[in-house]
């Protein structure tokens, strides 16, 4: 296989700055689409081997937990901080795009619990057909879902949550995930 599958990788940032925390993370998203749409191809013209088996065992692993986790900082911190920030004025636009990002976060759950089968099954090593059309919808839920959450919702935490605000985000982000302060 000339490109090598993409595990987890570190984070590019820490959790002291959890906006950009949230920002790598659609990265890391990005690339296990990326692997997912390689996965399809290779499964096409190989047979199943120890790259592919590996390859979905690396996405079931991150969308298992660290896209769960991602979920989570938005919807238990994220959302509700940028909610509170505008408390005092009209939060309507605040709360459209909140509650639409949340429904976001439904439908790409259950393109995951479609696609989560096969891709476990290519793991253990079942030889199965993994088709692009297995892949794509999820794939176009989050490229929709990333530039929106990019584009709209992490500049407007950038310029409407405090610092002490978004020092508490980060440090639940890091208790979600069992770090603790001096790890």
């Amino acid at each position: 296989m000339n490109l090598p599958f993409p595990g987890h990788n570190a984070p590019s940032a820490g959790f002291e700055v959890p906006l950009e925390m949230l920002a790598a993370c659609h990265h890391r998203v990005e690339r296990q689409c990326q692997t997912l749409q390689r996965l399809v191809k290779h499964l096409t013209t190989h047979e199943l081997d120890e790259d592919a088996r590996v390859a979905a065992a690396a996405v079931l692993r991150y969308f298992d937990t660290a896209a769960k986790h991602h979920h989570a900082d938005e919807e238990t911190d994220l959302f509700p901080a940028l909610l509170e920030s505008v408390a005092g004025s009209d939060p309507i636009r605040i709360r459209e795009l909140v509650e639409s990002l949340i429904a976001d976060h439904r439908t790409i759950e259950v393109q995951w619990r479609i696609l989560r089968p096969k891709l476990a099954a290519i793991a253990a090593g079942e030889a199965l057909v993994l088709a692009a059309a297995d892949v794509d919808p999820l794939i176009a839920l989050y490229e929709q879902h990333i530039a929106r959450e990019e584009a709209e919702l992490l500049p407007m935490a950038a310029r409407l949550l405090s610092d002490s605000t978004l020092d508490v985000i980060g440090r639940a982000m890091r208790v979600r995930r069992g770090i603790g302060d001096d790890d």
